[in-house]
């Protein structure tokens, strides 16, 4: 140092206090500093008083006094170097390791410190004053330390300078320190009552900007209170913690092993072992090689200090060959200066071992994970207060700070409290011990700690029994989650009972756990409290050991998706996705006038429709011409009803015409037609020529030989419904059919409400009709049957698709509509309706050509009824006669009965192999049905139960292989588990075995393999 006097020096502002003061957001984080110093001193008990001086702004002054080491004159003059701290070294469990503790947290209560210091025969005082340097207009840090003989309490002098500058101090300390006179000054020192200990006083304590001081000493005389404790850390009130408002609270929590007595204001602290306050702890060891930060960082400045070191140490020893060559043997002063730089030398490489030692411990440990204990509990106490608790070398870094579950602001997983103490190597706090240095590892262990508080939720069961009633059990019965539990005699015994008190003996700082008494119910255990009065007479000396706090080790469970549930999972997100491209798709958009409600005609454009409409042309005409019913039965979606052959026509009267159905021919024709009908058998359809599934026919026509074909209206047909044909019995619906011909032709006509609907759609398959309505129930349309049965082709989707003719509907001043059902999709929902003139509708040929003829028919039907209406049924018998054309009948082939036979046996086979289960049908009795009963027999009935089966015979291997799956990953755990067991215990055996700590592979069997080879082979 005196070769670099003469150089310029970093210099110290006062201004720097201030500054260095501010990284205390938290005020009782300042004043954990002081409690910290005393804690590492190995203080066991420090008492935090507060004294009355209104001349002192905030008109109090803070002392905090302990029993701990003390300080000497120059341990007391390294606390004004900032960043110099003794406690530094390898594995140190003290809390302070940056040197500044003691200065940036008295500078944030007050302006002014003095302190009072006690260590062997010297006693020591220290003086840092803000305000002596502002009246003083000084810049530079000023800091008296007189320092004097504890037995006579006279300066330590040794020079004249050392006198005047100890009175210089002296002078300095009166003027401006609380104590004028050096009576009072010297009377501090009397406060430490033992051999050693230190008395720190903060005065002119800082105030808020209404005048009064940051602390409160008014409202409790038994403690420190906050007067403002969301003013500086932002936390708003919803979070309402008493350790953020009482700093009694705060200090009860502030040490995870309270070892030290806390005094406030005279009245002991009830310190927590938080573990032993906490309902159903669990604890969870967590491994990880995440956090390397910190150990990177410790062993990189370990390897520089032992460089350094190793060249302090090769640099004195060739000093000291060099003084032995130069000095020799020639005198006994020059043997000694060698002898001395040899000592030297040996010194500085024995350090120079000890710290390569050092770094290589270090670096060996970062390929070592670092492993941490969790534990959770219940805080039944008060539920409200959840989270969890980050400790730093057994000092409260964070508190109640919420993770997992905990940040979604539900029920679950609240209540619920956790507890951490990370090692300083696994994470670096900050200065101001609030945080920690590293933000990303920090994160990382949120995370990890509410994996692991997911898993104690599942473990204790909460949610099984019921989060409400659990929380009612321990007296929580308002429906407010803040509101304090039941204070009735039978909860707070239960809470009790299951939290027994937790007590730490005065005397031997031990604690100890109190039997469950009933006088023990709201009563305040004592101050003063010793292991002699413990009713458990096991611990009831303070010579026997302490009672571990036994906690119950839990497991984190990892819950790994399978293949078969991420499967799940992305088609359940398809099948979502498609109902909402479904749902936009269905949104009809107005694009052109036909998309538009349509208006009421006037009655002059009625009259001319009507006029119009007289000749219109008939495709499969039936002989009746009269308005049907609006609700007359439609084809169901499982069966199509032929109600005509093909080609056939009849005479077609106007239904416009204003006639009575009493008088007219018209009806006439109509009741003939009907006494024709019941006299004479109906001709059996051929199923071979048309496309159907099932033909409803009377038990006559069965059994009658086909004679001559008779027409039958499609409004006389009997069709049933969807849910008719499924439910009725085949019998019962035959009679249902003959009583239906004769109710039906005594309807009359009625009329329905209108509504447009799209003629085509966007998707790829023909979509159910569930926009669309039916346009006859509108109330300017009629309904008109004449053209059912029409065979056509519709355009829909893209693609022209086969259809029939189900319903007409005849529109005033508008084309007609034509509701078409589809040969591929039968059912009704599927069914379309379509302008008849559209361009997406076609008419097929054949259907064309009876079309053409019927238009003859009518022309010539209408001629002869205006000449004689008393012929009509002889001309009608002539008109169905020219009806009946052959060129226009469809061509029809013959069943072979052989045929037949082979597909109902076909179709018996196929019924035998997919026979469900749980039908109600054995396969003899399948094997005997008849081709009327195949014909009736109810089909996808059947496959619905063959589906549901199926479905449940997968859903058993499912649930078996996933059963079968998580045993095998259970398995592999263990032999994971075991195998790492077994390379620990040969690497503790032979530590020349290269291989990693965490190795659970097939390497791990090789190794064991040749490990018991060579023994054997040794024996």
């Amino acid at each position: 140092m005196e070769a670099y006097k003469g150089l310029s020096r970093a210099q110290l502002d006062i201004k720097y206090l201030h500054t260095n003061s501010t990284t205390h957001e938290f005020l009782f984080g300042a004043l954990a500093e002081l409690l910290d110093n005393a804690r590492d001193a190995g203080a066991t008990r420090i008492e935090l008083n507060t004294i009355e001086r209104e001349d002192l702004r905030g008109g109090f002054m803070l002392c905090f006094l302990d029993d701990g080491e003390g300080m000497d004159p120059g341990e007391a003059a390294s606390i004004i170097t900032f960043g110099k701290s003794s406690k530094r070294a390898l594995d140190s469990l003290m809390i302070g390791q940056y040197g500044n503790g003691l200065k940036s947290g008295s500078m944030r209560i007050s302006k002014d410190l003095i302190l009072f210091t006690k260590k062997a025969d010297t006693m020591s005082s220290l003086f840092i004053s803000r305000s002596f340097h502002e009246d003083e207009n000084i810049e530079e840090v000023i800091v008296p330390i007189p320092s004097f003989d504890s037995s006579t309490k006279q300066p330590l002098l040794q020079s004249e300078i050392e006198r005047i500058k100890h009175q210089q101090e002296m002078d300095l300390i009166l003027k401006y320190s609380p104590f004028h006179t050096e009576r009072d000054f010297m009377s501090q020192f009397d406060k430490i009552t033992g051999e050693s200990g230190t008395l720190v006083i903060l005065y002119n304590l800082k105030i808020l900007d209404n005048g009064e001081p940051e602390l409160d000493v008014k409202s409790n005389p038994k403690d420190i209170l906050m007067a403002n404790p969301y003013h500086a850390d932002g936390e708003t009130e919803d979070r309402d913690y008493l350790e953020r408002k009482s700093f009694r609270a705060y200090s009860a929590v502030l040490y995870v092993e309270p070892k030290m007595k806390v005094y406030i204001r005279g009245h002991k602290v009830q310190t927590k072992r938080l573990p032993n306050s906490l309902y159903k702890p669990r604890m969870y060891k967590y491994t990880s090689s995440r956090f390397r930060t910190r150990s990177e960082n410790e062993a990189a400045k370990a390897m520089q200090e032992a460089k350094y070191a190793l060249e302090k140490a090769k640099e004195a020893e060739q000093k000291a060959k060099g003084v032995d060559n130069k000095l020799g043997q020639l005198s006994k002063d020059a043997r000694a200066k060698v002898r001395q730089a040899q000592v030297e030398a040996a010194e500085l490489r024995k350090d120079a071992n000890l710290k390569k030692q050092i770094a290589d411990k270090k670096q060996k440990s970062l390929k070592e994970p670092k492993t941490l204990s969790f534990i959770f509990g219940m805080n039944i106490e008060n539920r409200q207060c959840d989270g969890v608790f980050v400790y730093n070398c057994n000092r409260l870094i964070k508190m109640y700070e919420r993770v997992g579950p905990q940040l979604e602001g539900g029920v679950n997983c609240s209540g619920v409290l956790g507890i951490v103490d990370v090692p300083y190597l696994v994470l670096e706090p900050t200065h101001n011990k609030q945080d920690f240095a590293d933000a990303k590892e920090y994160r990382h262990l949120l995370r990890a700690m509410g994996e692991h508080l997911v898993q104690y939720w599942k473990d204790i069961g909460i949610a099984q029994q019921g989060v409400t009633k659990f929380w009612e059990n321990f007296g929580y019965v308002s429906q407010a989650w803040k509101d304090p539990p039941s204070t009735d005699a039978k909860y707070l015994r239960k809470r009790t009972m299951q939290i027994p008190i937790t007590i730490q003996c005065d005397n031997c700082l031990k604690w100890r756990v109190l039997p469950f008494s009933a006088s023990n119910l709201n009563k305040e255990m004592p101050e003063y409290w010793v292991c002699s009065m413990n009713p458990d007479h096991s611990h009831n000396r303070c010579t026997i050991a302490e009672q571990k706090c036994n906690v119950p080790i839990g497991t984190l469970k990892k819950e790994s998706k399978t293949a078969e549930d991420k499967k799940k999972d992305l088609m359940e997100g398809i099948r979502k996705n498609q109902e909402k491209l479904q749902k936009l798709e269905k949104t009809s958009t107005v694009t052109s006038r036909n998309h538009l409600p349509v208006r009421e005609p006037s009655p002059e454009i009625q009259h001319s429709t009507r006029r119009s409409s007289e000749t219109r042309p008939v495709g499969k005409a039936a002989p009746v011409v009269t308005r049907t019913e609006r609700s007359s039965s439609v084809s169901s979606s499982r069966e199509k009803v032929i109600s005509r052959p093909v080609g056939k026509a009849s005479p077609v009267v106007n239904s416009s015409r204003n006639r009575s159905y009493s008088s007219t021919p018209t009806h006439t024709t109509v009741s003939n037609q009907s006494h024709r009908r019941s006299s004479t058998p109906a001709r059996k359809p051929d199923t071979s020529s048309t496309k159907v599934k099932h033909t409803h026919v009377t038990e006559a026509s069965k059994k009658a030989p086909t004679q001559k074909r008779k027409i039958i209206p499609p409004s006389e047909s009997p069709v049933p419904s969807d849910s008719e044909s499924d439910d009725i019995p085949t019998k019962k619906k035959k009679s249902d059919d003959e009583k239906s011909e004769s109710e039906k032709s005594k309807t009359k006509p009625k009329k329905g409400k209108e509504l447009s609907s799209a003629e085509d759609t966007s998707a790829d398959e023909l979509e159910p009709m569930e926009t669309e309505t039916d346009p006859s129930v509108s109330s300017d349309v009629e309904e008109n049957n004449e053209d059912c049965g029409t065979k056509v082709e519709a355009f829909a989707s893209g693609t022209w698709y086969t259809g029939e003719v189900v319903k007409v509907t005849v529109r005033q001043g508008l084309p007609n509509k034509w509701k078409i059902k589809f040969d591929r999709n039968p059912k009704d929902k599927y069914d379309k309706w379509y302008d008849q003139n559209s361009k997406h509708l076609k008419i097929k040929q054949e259907t064309k050509k009876a079309m053409v003829v019927a238009q003859e028919v009518t022309v010539e039907s209408d001629a002869k009824e205006e000449k004689n209406e008393a012929k009509v049924n002889d001309v009608k018998e002539k008109e169905e006669t020219k009806v009946d054309i052959p060129e226009v009948e469809p061509q029809t082939s013959k069943s072979d009965p052989t045929e037949v036979d082979k597909l109902a046996q076909g179709y018996r086979s196929c019924l035998r192999y997919f026979l469900p289960p749980s039908w109600t049908m054995n396969q003899d009795e399948v094997n005997n049905l008849t081709v009327g009963d195949l014909c009736n027999f109810p089909l996808d009935d059947f496959l619905d139960h063959y589906e549901k089966g199926l479905r449940k015979l997968v859903g058993t291997y499912q649930s078996q292989a996933e059963s079968k799956a998580k045993e095998s990953e259970e398995a592999k755990s263990k032999l994971s588990g075991v195998r790492k067991m077994i390379v620990k215990l040969l690497k503790s055996i032979n530590e020349e075995i290269d291989i990693d700590a965490q190795a659970d592979g097939d390497e791990v069997d090789e190794l064991l393999a040749a490990c018991v080879s060579q023994a054997v082979q040794g024996e």
